[in-house]
């Protein structure tokens, strides 16, 4: 294991400690009820925010078309660890599909939580996948079910709280943009093991931006109200899964 990927692993691993810390002192994080009032509100055949619902189409076929990616066992070489990891990556993609879907047809915390599960099961998936590419596949192979856990019970933890009326996002912030700050540090202090890092770099460069066109989701509307950031922000979380789509079909399963 690369000393200075270790030391990038214990440096996030301090920042999560030091920032659940922070977050216990900073108290509960209810979820806004504004964060379910999207830009564009325009139906079409029936389907009420017709553009957020099927925009969710691009996870499904990036999802499916890396599933069948793995069953192909021509390329150069997949390590057979790191195989689970793209596995529940890929499916995860599927059912963010669904679930981004669902929540968009009735936007509401009851539906956002089974999209969250399925972001949950992606970002788990996609911070083993880097560790295994560039730190160790068996550090990998142990930490993903632990991390896959932890993920899932943040976004319940938080589902669970809101049903109570004490709404709290503190732990799936930290499940959310933790593997923000892990993910740039392993990839810029360990070198890849298995050929190239881009899969990984243009997925954290599309899910960034992703997340600004979120945040821009009215302001790009209002620009010709055609398409808004929310929409933008599916097709371009989409497009930075192909890549790992891409990296799959250019190996072979070992």
């Amino acid at each position: 294991m690369a000393k200075r990927a270790t030391a990038a692993l214990w440096l996030t691993g301090c920042a999560g400690v030091i920032s659940m810390i922070g977050l216990s002192i900073y108290g509960p994080i209810p979820q806004d009820p504004g964060y379910h009032l999207f830009a564009d509100q325009r139906q079409f055949l029936g389907i009420p925010h017709f553009f957020n619902v099927v925009s969710n189409l691009a996870f499904l076929v990036v999802g499916i078309a890396g599933v069948a990616g793995l069953r192909n066992r021509s390329g150069p070489g997949l390590p057979r660890p790191l195989r689970p990891a793209y596995f529940q990556f890929f499916i995860a993609a599927i059912l963010t599909g669904a679930g981004s879907a669902y929540y968009h047809l009735a936007p509401g915390n009851q539906t956002l939580a089974w999209d969250r599960l399925a972001m949950a099961l992606g970002f788990m998936a996609f911070v083993t996948i880097v560790i295994g590419e560039h730190v160790n596949l068996e550090a990998a192979r142990r930490v993903r079910l632990p991390l896959t856990v932890v993920g899932v019970a943040a976004v319940l933890y938080w589902a669970v709280s809101e049903s109570q009326g004490q709404g709290d996002l503190r732990l799936y912030v930290v499940v959310q943009f933790l593997p923000m700050v892990l993910v740039p540090l392993v990839l810029l202090t360990a070198p890849p093991l298995f050929g190239t890092a881009r899969h990984l770099w243009m997925m954290l460069a599309c899910y960034a931006g992703a997340k600004l066109f979120e945040a821009l989701d009215l302001h790009l509307y209002e620009l010709g109200r055609l398409v808004s950031g929310h929409t933008l922000k599916h097709l371009l979380a989409a497009y930075g899964m192909w890549f790992m789509v891409q990296a799959v079909r250019q190996r072979r399963v070992e």
